[in-house]
This record gives structure tokens, C-alpha cells and sequence, in this order.
């Protein structure tokens, strides 16, 4: 099977709803090429000989980028699971968005690495929890050469360490997403070096009695953060069968 083209882009530092706008609008832009495509192909079905519009395909991308703090809920969270109020949020410098992803609440910050694949998954695989397993693939390789074995906990999507001893669980990369006619956005949101202390104001992803973990945590030094990125990007190549670009 050939390899899909992805363009990459690293965003950098950036905003969460500037990020979010972004994604919106690769994600619309190819959500208008796929109807603009099924309505040229009914046209050619019922006029055999008549001439069409020629119309390009979908483009897939793959963004990195970190976010200054800011707090998201999920379509399916609860603000129950938000610990602070919109005063106290405000004073800390702390944004907060309800999003249109799954899941529940989730904390982006600083040395953080965000992913956000905008795929076609008519161009891959048209299942959503293959696509999620794939992206857990990519950060339990991408972490596991640094000697951490990343899992999967049973009901929960996102990576996890130690999930098989009661009470030492805990999740270093935390996944949510939406698709629209198989268009994806959002992603996946790993730990590297990132200040976990504001994951106390939260009930991490509503999951009660579980610990959240980074790279540096479970390592104990501070990581490269541009290092993880380039495993990111090798082992997205790798799992999806792609080329960045």
C-alpha cells in the first residue's frame, strides 16, 4: 500500500482557540472537497457524457504545538470535574473552553506535546476505535524508547503506566477527539515535562482515584522536548502508514 501525504506543521507555542480554529478550518475545508466530490460523482452517474468540474481531493495534516495553561471539556464531560471556579480560574492565568471533542476535562500547558491529526479515514481505515488505538500506538512507542512500558486501560482511551497494579495507575497521555464524515481533529495530549500540579484543580478525564504521570516524572530528569517530537513524528510515519511532508 502506498504511503498517505501528510503535511506537518509545527505550530509552536499557540493559543488553545486559535489552535482550535485552525483544526475547524482544515477540517471544513475538506468536509466541503468530500460533498463537492459525492455530488460531481451523482451528476457523472445520471449524465454519462456530460463534463465535470474537476475538484481536488482531501489533504491530510498532522499539527504539533503546546498551549499556555488552559483547561478543556469534552461534549460528554461535567463541570463537576472542574475544581475551581471561574474566579479562581481567572486569577491563576488558567483559560477554560467547553470543546466539541470526547471525553472529559483535560489540562494543556507548557512543555506538553499536542497533537492534532486532521485525516481523511476514507484514505485509511473508516473506524474511530482503530484510529484511537492507532494513536495510542504512536505514544506507547514513542515513550517506550525511553524505557517506559505505555499501556492501555480497559474502557479508557488515552496511554497508561502500571495499569495492572490497583491503586499505582497512572496516565501520561490523555486522548479526545471528534469526527465529522470521517474527517478527524483534536487528539492526543502527552506529558513530557509538563507542571502537573494543575491537574489537582481537575478530576483528570472524570476518572476518580487515578494519578497523572509525565516523561520527566517517571524518568526523573528533564526530557528533550524537541527529541519526543521527532519520536512523535517517526512513529505517526510508522503507525499510519504515512509520509510527512
Amino acid at each position: 500500500m502506498d504511503k498517505q501525504k501528510v503535511i506537518f506543521k509545527d505550530l509552536g507555542i499557540i493559543e488553545y482557540k486559535k489552535a482550535w480554529d485552525y483544526q475547524e478550518s482544515l477540517l471544513q475545508q475538506n468536509v466541503s472537497i468530500k460533498s463537492a466530490l459525492r455530488n460531481t460523482a451523482a451528476i457523472s452517474s445520471n449524465n454519462t457524457g456530460a463534463q465535470t468540474q474537476q475538484i481536488p481531493h482531501t489533504t491530510n495534516y498532522f499539527l504539533l504545538c503546546e498551549h499556555p495553561p488552559v483547561y478543556t471539556l469534552g461534549k460528554s464531560g461535567k463541570i463537576e470535574n472542574v475544581l475551581m471556579s471561574n474566579e479562581e480560574l481567572t486569577a491563576n492565568g488558567i483559560a477554560f473552553f467547553n470543546t466539541n471533542r470526547g471525553g472529559d476535562i483535560t489540562f494543556h500547558g507548557l512543555q506538553q506535546i499536542v497533537g492534532y491529526p486532521i485525516l481523511d479515514l476514507e484514505n485509511y481505515q473508516t473506524d474511530i476505535g482503530k484510529y484511537l488505538r492507532n494513536l495510542e500506538e504512536v505514544i506507547i512507542l514513542s515513550i517506550g524508547e525511553y524505557g517506559i512500558k505505555g499501556q492501555r486501560s480497559k474502557g479508557e482511551t488515552g496511554v497508561w503506566i502500571d495499569t495492572e497494579t490497583t491503586g499505582r495507575e497512572r496516565k501520561i497521555c490523555a486522548i479526545g477527539v471528534r469526527c465529522s464524515r470521517w474527517v478527524t481533529m483534536h487528539g492526543f495530549a502527552l506529558n513530557v515535562n509538563t507542571n502537573l500540579d494543575y491537574f489537582n484543580n481537575i478530576i483528570p478525564c472524570g476518572i476518580k482515584g487515578k494519578q497523572v504521570t509525565s516523561l520527566q516524572k517517571e524518568l526523573g530528569y528533564y526530557v528533550d522536548y524537541n527529541e519526543v517530537k521527532e519520536k512523535i513524528k517517526k512513529n505517526f510515519e510508522i503507525v499510519f502508514n504515512s509520509k510527512l511532508i
